[in-house]
């Protein structure tokens, strides 16, 4: 089974999604941003849907712009093409043999990787998953991070609840993700929300980050 064709839906706002069961606060000295699987075989999904990805990617930008002037670490998660079936693994169970080479496996021309800017190799839904991004994110000194990308249920959840586990605080994007139904984005803020992490918006995420220094001045916001 492949990607199945995405049809447009309603952003979900921060009013259908319960309140955040913890008050953690946003530190530029802290963070690191996530752009999960941004890659033209998934992007590919919406094209029936091209106002809601083209606003999701808008605001992955914007907050990829403000991540870079504040020294953020800047993460992308990029699938593999043409994947030998044992690395594949029972992952082609549910969706086939995935990615092809070449075009597949670039991220979107809006968001391309820049200069200083992490790529790592991703093969199962989590990004922490056969991967060093735990390590990578210690490297940096970055207990925090703000997660951005496709799909909402599946990888952005499940990386948000690895990086709880991983005593790193997930910042979930409600409008900087997309996914393959407004219920499933619904679930995936809500878990992420009761059980392991903080749903933002894109407007929330640039305001904390530029307000941080002088939050964090003043002690605000506990470490992990």
């Amino acid at each position: 089974m492949a990607i199945p064709r995405i049809a447009s839906y309603t952003m979900p706002t921060r009013e259908e999604i319960p309140a955040n069961a913890v008050d953690w606060e946003l530190d530029p000295s802290r963070a690191a941003l996530l752009v999960h699987d941004m890659q033209n075989y998934f992007i590919d999904a919406y094209r029936d849907a091209p106002e809601l990805i083209t606003s999701v990617t808008e605001n992955i930008a914007a907050i990829r712009t403000l991540a870079t002037e504040l020294d953020i670490p800047v993460v992308f998660t990029m699938q593999p093409g043409d994947q030998h079936p044992s690395r594949r693994g029972i992952l082609a169970d549910f969706w086939g043999p995935g990615l092809g080479s070449g075009r597949d496996t670039e991220v979107i021309e809006a968001l391309r990787p820049q200069r200083g800017d992490i790529e790592v190799t991703k093969w199962r839904y989590s990004a922490f998953q056969r991967t060093d991004l735990r390590e990578l994110l210690g490297h940096h000194g970055r207990d925090q991070l703000i997660i951005t990308g496709v799909y909402a249920h599946m990888g952005c959840m499940l990386s948000a609840a690895e990086a709880f586990m991983s005593d790193v605080c997930p910042f979930l994007v409600l409008d900087a993700t997309a996914d393959f139904s407004r219920d499933e984005h619904l679930m995936a803020a809500t878990y992420a929300a009761k059980r392991c992490g903080v749903v933002v918006t894109t407007d929330t995420v640039t305001e904390s980050l530029r307000r941080a220094p002088a939050a964090s001045a003043a002690g605000a916001g506990a470490r992990s």
